[in-house]
């Protein structure tokens, strides 16, 4: 398992939009991929779970994932945040 926390820099935060095209990109990993808001734990590739946590701006994230792809996966959610802001 790796972890790494991460600062969401978009003017809106977290909407679906953005989110939508985040668990797209999540779900092409066999590896498990969680974010932490708060003390909420929730899977990645679900967009409702991710909403539920309502991240605003300058949120920080903690994001951890785990299975055979655990590396590349994580680097490409932590990729597609950058691109969202």
């Amino acid at each position: 398992m790796i972890q790494q926390t991460v600062t969401i820099n978009r003017n809106a935060g977290l909407y679906a939009q953005p989110v939508n095209k985040l668990v797209q990109n999540a779900s092409r990993f066999n590896a498990d991929i969680f974010l932490t808001y708060k003390g909420r734990k929730v899977n990645v590739k679900s967009v409702l779970g991710v909403l539920s946590l309502a991240i605003p701006k300058r949120a920080e994230i903690i994001l951890e994932a785990s299975g055979d792809d655990e590396i590349e996966a994580l680097k490409e959610v932590i990729q597609t945040l950058e691109m969202l802001e």
